[in-house]
């Protein structure tokens, strides 16, 4: 049952980032460029609207905080983000935006996911050589930013309560996304 859940939220998703002009990489070019802020107010309200509805779930014990893991952070995770970031602003498409601009039948959507498993091949390749390297020395302890009830993290603002820290976050990530322009003057 959870494949058939997992292949609806996908089909939704794609269909949400194809009817915001996510899958559109000159839309995602103008973004960067600060020239056409659509794009960005959709991605921020979002985040803000998703955040929000996730707290108030963990908060009420709908979901369970158990399910919720930190990852460590290492020195390739930034190096990698910048090359990720990079190919984002150069081709205009991520991986999600890639299938969903595949799918609806743009050419240049498929070299760029034949040029993604490309290099993740290179990479499964190169990863015994890389292993070693300071790439995967890690950038601290993992630590979560408010209190929840599982406490198997160190908490950044213990006194706070999480609802309070992460609704305040989400209010200002929508709050930015309404206030940005529709569109820059070139």
């Amino acid at each position: 049952m959870s494949i058939l859940y997992a292949t609806i939220l996908g089909l939704l998703f794609g269909f949400i980032l194809q009817k915001t002009g996510a899958a559109n990489p000159q839309k995602v070019i103008e973004m960067l460029r600060l020239r056409d802020f659509h794009l960005m107010k959709t991605i921020l309200f979002s985040i803000g609207f998703s955040s929000l509805a996730l707290f108030l779930l963990l908060s009420t014990g709908i979901i369970d905080s158990g399910h919720i893991s930190i990852k460590s952070s290492y020195i390739g995770v930034i190096v990698g983000g910048a090359i990720f970031g990079i190919g984002w602003a150069i081709s205009g498409f991520c991986p999600g935006t890639g299938v969903v601009a595949a799918g609806a039948g743009r050419k240049d959507a498929l070299s760029f996911i034949v040029g993604g498993l490309l290099g993740a091949f290179i990479y499964m390749l190169a990863y015994a050589s890389l292993k070693p390297s300071f790439l995967f020395d890690k950038l601290g302890d993992k630590i979560t930013l408010v209190a929840t009830s599982n406490e198997k993290f160190p908490i950044l603002l213990p006194d706070l309560p999480a609802i309070a820290v992460a609704g305040s976050i989400a209010i200002i990530f929508i709050l930015i996304a309404w206030k940005l322009p529709q569109n820059q003057k070139a």
